[in-house]
């Protein structure tokens, strides 16, 4: 019998195609921004998380590959994983993230931002930190090719300077045509080579020093700006 061959950490389905991963890409940050503008103060994160499922399913999407995750508050400081309060409010003077995963055209699409609900100068100040920073380690891994694991290092340097902490339990993770999770690539921040384009989303979570908040960004990583 023929040996098996395991695929490699960067490999992708026999669907694959960048084009389409761009447009995943596109969709879900449309989503995010659909969905964003529909989310008020007095709203709870699970209610925030049924008008997220309409809005997606209203745009046609195939599937949701990873559950959505809507962070109001001080649970914008919780990881993925971490358990999250249903009857959570936003108030009038708040911030939150959207994350979501969702499958357009056999492609995943994994995109994450945030959002101020008020004139909060410091949360403000926090999503456009988050935002900077992701476009810094970005264009980073684009001027030195360098590896996943030097690329967190990059981050968490770069966001200490600035005077934010990054949580490094947050660390990137592959996509692809859909399921990337035959790959078992791990996450971003553990991987020992330079990364792909068009396969690996870069997460960027940081706090405020003081404050219980914090802000999440995250998009795919593109040799060139993406539209």
């Amino acid at each position: 019998m023929p040996a098996t061959v395991t695929p490699g950490p960067q490999a992708v389905g026999p669907q694959y195609a960048l084009a389409k991963m761009l447009h995943a890409r596109n969709r879900t940050f449309a989503a995010i921004h659909r969905i964003a503008a529909q989310i008020k103060p007095g709203m709870t994160e699970q209610q925030a998380k049924q008008l997220a499922k309409a809005t997606l399913e209203d745009m046609g999407m195939e599937r949701i590959w990873h559950a959505i995750v809507i962070r109001f508050g001080s649970s914008t400081l919780k990881t993925f994983r971490q358990k999250n309060d249903p009857d959570h409010v936003l108030g009038e003077d708040d911030i939150y993230f959207i994350d979501l995963g969702v499958v357009w055209d056999g492609h995943e699409g994994d995109s994450g931002a945030s959002f101020v609900t008020g004139n909060n100068p410091a949360m403000h100040a926090c999503v456009d930190a988050c935002h900077a920073l992701w476009q810094r380690v970005s264009q980073h891994w684009q001027a030195t090719a360098c590896a996943g694991t030097a690329l967190y290092d990059y981050a968490a340097e770069c966001a200490a300077t600035q005077g934010w902490q990054l949580n490094l339990e947050v660390r990137g993770h592959r996509v692809s045509d859909f399921p990337h999770a035959i790959y078992q690539a791990g996450k971003l921040g553990d991987f020992a080579d330079c990364p792909d384009a068009g396969v690996w989303i870069l997460e960027i979570q940081i706090r405020h020093p003081v404050l219980p908040f914090g802000a999440f960004y995250e998009d795919l990583l593109l040799r060139q700006p993406a539209p």
